[in-house]
């Protein structure tokens, strides 16, 4: 049966993969609410003809009005995510949980038998290295300091508070093949944090494959990972991707790296996600060796002589180093 499916966050790196997969499997009708941007229209417009196109602000009442069909889906992907997200509470916590919200009352007027598929985080189980085995039923820490966070968490409660049917999807770090932008936020992280990655690609399946799932997911959260296959921990990952990018050895300084105070963890229960869904194309080995070929020869090459160099700028960017240096008292509670 076709199925009319709304999808927001599109230009985002899961949201790009449902909006492909929705449109060559040719079985549902797509519309798409996204944000005017230069970039958008010149993303979008290519595909006006296949797609309805809605430009408008997800935290304006008066341009959600313009969704005014009965959508049988709506795939609510939009969201500020870091380390954007942290450059802004207001911004992050507006378009999150405000966006949310107006969103959902929108919905349950215009198209209340929608079905509501909700993208979480994993962030929301807080700093899971001594304890990294994950499962839904865990209890959130309501005081998090993190606004990220807590964005999430509020996002969550309005979603379950709604009059539509729906279901959460808690996303494990979710790598794409070469293309994540480096940033500082890779130094936020523990060296030796368990993780269960998945790319975007397997987890945007789950989102396109759960249209048809409704009766079985309606109402229920659940933790979407990449499975036993796909687990390692953030030292390995990094020092499998230096080698593939011809950055040599991880060889940072000491306390380069936090200590403390990120996430991530082992989905122990993503199992049930994949047998209602099987979303599920990729494991570990998949992604290094799609990483490894998307990687020009000559840039592996021409990295080599210049590693040190690359590898002291990266440093620059490390904040918990920075903390050490600077002797701030607060920066190092918080990362080590």
């Amino acid at each position: 049966m076709i199925k009319s499916v709304l999808l927001t966050g599109a230009s985002g790196g899961i949201g790009f993969e449902v909006f492909h997969q929705i449109l060559e499997a040719k079985n549902h009708k797509l519309s798409i609410f996204i944000r005017a941007s230069k970039k958008n229209i010149k993303r979008f417009e290519p595909y006006k003809s296949q797609v309805d196109i809605i430009y408008g602000d997800l935290t304006s009442s008066e341009d959600l009005k313009q969704i005014c069909k009965p959508y049988d889906a709506v795939i609510h992907l939009a969201a500020i995510i870091p380390p954007i997200a942290y450059k802004s509470q207001e911004t992050t916590l507006k378009v999150n949980v405000l966006g949310t919200q107006l969103l959902l009352r929108h919905l349950e007027s215009y198209c209340p038998e929608a079905f509501f598929l909700y993208s979480s985080s994993v962030a929301i189980y807080g700093d899971r290295l001594k304890n990294p085995e994950i499962r839904v039923s865990d209890a959130l820490d309501k005081n998090d300091p993190d606004f990220y966070v807590q964005s999430k968490i509020n996002a969550e409660k309005i979603v379950e508070q709604s009059k539509l049917s729906w279901t959460i999807f808690r996303l494990t770090a979710i790598l794409g093949v070469n293309n994540h932008k480096i940033t500082g936020l890779m130094f936020h992280m523990p060296l030796d944090t368990p993780m269960e990655i998945t790319t975007p690609s397997d987890a945007a399946r789950a989102f396109v494959n759960g249209i048809e799932k409704k009766h079985l997911l309606a109402q229920k959260i659940f933790n979407l990972g990449g499975g036993a296959a796909f687990r390692t921990t953030y030292r390995e990952l990094l020092t499998e991707n230096f080698k593939i990018n011809g950055l040599g050895k991880l060889n940072f300084p000491e306390k380069t790296f936090a200590e403390k105070n990120f996430h991530c963890g082992y989905m122990m229960d993503s199992d049930e996600l994949e047998d209602i869904l099987q979303y599920r194309k990729h494991t570990l080995v998949d992604y290094y060796r799609m990483n490894s070929e998307a990687v020009p020869i000559i840039r592996k090459y021409l990295s080599i002589p210049f590693r040190g160099i690359i590898k002291f700028f990266l440093r620059q960017m490390s904040e918990p180093l920075r903390a050490i240096r600077r002797n701030d008292m607060k920066e190092i509670e918080r990362f080590f």
